[in-house]
């Protein structure tokens, strides 16, 4: 399977004391890296046969995919908890909190001493919700080796020693027969009917465009592989592009401010896809706009950085 890049949800731009510099680089080269590197060991392990590949390359190849998904999840989640006024915490978190640290500064406290004990090293420190005990809790983890963000288990076996010595002694092999053999399978689907239950993180949404269709990066780039005759027009401010220094291959830059000016350069009977920056206002407006000239344009779901932070191929911008 290939995993697909997220639109950036924060507006980089509104950051008290962040500067959009510093999340596009977050987001373009550590987002951008861990999902291609999840991509990357994902394809390699699909082309391996688990009967005749030595386990100890399969447990490398699993141990580098779950590594480079939590990076991926823990870095959506990331950008998403960014973007509002910290100071003002809504009732309901309030009383969450206070049900399950004692008061929302307790709650504050022990987060940010996890986030203090981390300085100098690498992890993260997550505030969870477990469906099992109904309650929030906050997780801190090394580098990406905790359990996947978000996961609700269906089926685990307890590989320590302890779970299987007594019986097997070290017949480790002989254990994970009998621990097959003896699966609940019943229980295993109804804790899987019960985990489908669950919503996943609410796509980003912008109302004001509702009605201009979206296409992801991956649809552009299947679309430009396949040879299908698109129009790509880079619609950024020309108050960023005079800052910049790459643009997508296959794009075309024009000043969004001046869509009058160009619009009979296009063909109607070709598609149009628009990007801006991010993929918020500039790139939707720009395709709503050609959409109400007749043209059939949608932007692309997280503009320039999410082109990138995916592998597309820029070039020079001149």
């Amino acid at each position: 399977m290939q995993y697909h890049i997220a639109p950036l949800f924060c507006r980089p731009w509104t950051l008290n004391g962040i500067t959009p510099r510093l999340i596009e680089s977050h987001y373009e080269t550590n987002y951008g890296d861990a999902l291609r590197r999840l991509n990357a060991v994902t394809a390699e392990l699909e082309t391996l046969d688990p009967a005749t590949t030595p386990a100890e390359a399969i447990n490398r190849l699993k141990r580098d995919e779950a590594a480079a998904l939590n990076s991926t999840l823990l870095h959506e989640l990331y950008f998403a908890s960014i973007g509002g006024d910290g100071r003002a915490v809504p009732e309901t978190m309030a009383t969450a909190f206070a049900r399950d640290f004692g008061s929302v500064d307790r709650w504050r406290r022990e987060f940010m001493a996890l986030a203090r004990a981390l300085a100098g090293g690498s992890g993260w420190v997550v505030l969870a919700w477990v469906p099992r005990d109904g309650r929030l809790t906050n997780q801190s983890g090394a580098d990406h080796g905790q359990n996947l963000a978000g996961g609700i288990p269906l089926l685990a076996i307890d590989m320590y020693e302890h779970a299987y010595h007594l019986d097997f002694g070290s017949n480790a092999e002989a254990y994970i027969a009998a621990f097959m053999r003896n699966i609940d399978w019943k229980a295993v689907q109804d804790r899987y009917e019960d985990a489908v239950k669950a919503a996943p993180p609410r796509a980003l949404e912008q109302k004001e465009f509702g009605d201009v269709p979206a296409v992801s990066v991956e649809e552009l780039k299947a679309m430009i592989d396949a040879g299908t005759p698109v129009q790509i027009i880079d619609a950024r401010p020309r108050h960023y592009t005079t800052r910049a220094h790459d643009i997508m291959e296959h794009a075309a830059w024009r000043d969004p401010e001046r869509v009058d000016e160009w619009i009979g350069e296009l063909s109607k009977e070709k598609p149009v896809v628009t990007f801006c920056v991010y993929g918020f206002h500039i790139g939707c407006q720009t395709a709503g706009k050609l959409r109400n000239a007749g043209f059939d344009a949608r932007y692309m779901a997280g503009g320039h950085y999410a082109w990138k932070a995916a592998g597309g191929k820029v070039r020079l911008f001149e």
